[in-house]
Parts: structure tokens; sequence; C-alpha cells
């Protein structure tokens, strides 16, 4: 019987995104990443044989992430009409943290190049709409309300763009009156 492992994967993933965040997906090493990590080269390769399957994992863990807070930002809110795009306009009540943004535009940097690594995103999107449109008593405006919100986000994330604070509020109070709203 062999020794237990005792390298957490999540500790990984920790040190891969470090990695991504400072020195870009593109320049991310298996060696860069074990430094962080400070464990062997060996040990990240046991887990994740190439670069690419350490930056799917770490794309896979940030989609797992953000779909978990926004189910749980979701059932806080009760029997409401509406409830997924509902949930997720209150989760994106706080911004990206800043210590995400750097990880958020190298991933998306890798992605632009990478159809695999899209698919992963392009399923889960497509999922979202799904579930959107399937709960809302409206629809097309639930719809519209979540790509407004997606807008937001991803101008947020890549650093394009900052609203002030009560701005950022009130915008994602006008997106909230987009659930409800049946397009003419």
């Amino acid at each position: 019987m062999g020794r237990k492992r005792v390298i957490d994967q999540e500790h990984i993933l920790d040190a891969a995104e470090v990695v991504v965040a400072r020195d870009g997906a593109a320049r991310l090493t298996l060696d860069a990443v074990a430094v962080q990590a400070g464990i062997s080269k060996a040990s990240v390769l046991y887990d994740y044989k190439s670069k690419q399957a350490l930056i799917a994992a770490v794309v896979d863990r940030a989609v797992a992430r953000d779909n978990a807070f926004n189910q749980e930002t979701t059932i806080s809110l009760g029997a409401v009409d509406s409830a997924v795009i509902r949930g997720r306009i209150a989760a994106a009540a706080l911004p990206i943290p800043e210590q995400f943004k750097q990880v958020a535009m190298n991933l998306c940097a890798a992605m632009a190049q990478d159809a695999q690594l899209r698919a992963t995103l392009q399923a889960n999107q497509q999922a979202v709409i799904t579930q959107i449109l399937a709960s809302s008593a409206q629809p097309r405006g639930a719809l519209l309300a979540y790509l407004a919100l997606e807008g937001l986000k991803l101008l947020e994330a890549l650093d394009y763009h900052s609203w002030p604070q009560q701005e950022r509020s009130r915008i994602l109070r006008e997106i909230g009156w987009l659930v409800d709203v049946e397009p003419t």
C-alpha cells in the first residue's frame, strides 16, 4: 500500500491563479505553479498532465464557484418571480474582487485562442440562459436584463470601465426593472 497523497488540488489551483494573474495564462508554466505552490513539478503533473489541463481546471473551478455563488444568492431570495435572473442581479451587487480581475483578463486572453477552453464557458452560458428563460415570467425582458448584467460585469472584469458605487447600484436596479418588461 502506497503513501496517502497529501497535496491538495485546490492548493495547486490557487497557485495557478496567482501565476496566471502575475504572468498571464500564455506564460504559465508547470514549473512556476510548482514553485508558487511549494511543491515539485511532478506533483503538479500528477493531477494535471499538461499546462492546458491545468488552465482548463482553473477555468472549470472559476465557473463552478461563480455558479455556486449565484445559486446561493438565488436561494437566499426565497420564493420570488424570475428567481434565476433576480439572483444573478443580487449576486452582482458587489463588483468583481480586484485580486481576480487580473486572473479574469488573462483567462479571457487564453480562451480567445483556445476553442476547447471557450467551450466550457459557452456551455455554461447556454445553461444559464436556458434557466433564465424557463424561470422568468417575462422571458424576453429577463434575457435583456441578463445581457445588460453580463455587459456590466464584463466591462468591470476586463477593467474597461468602473462606476462609482452609487451609479453602479442604480444601474443594477434598472437592470432589475428589465426583468419584468415585455418588449414590444
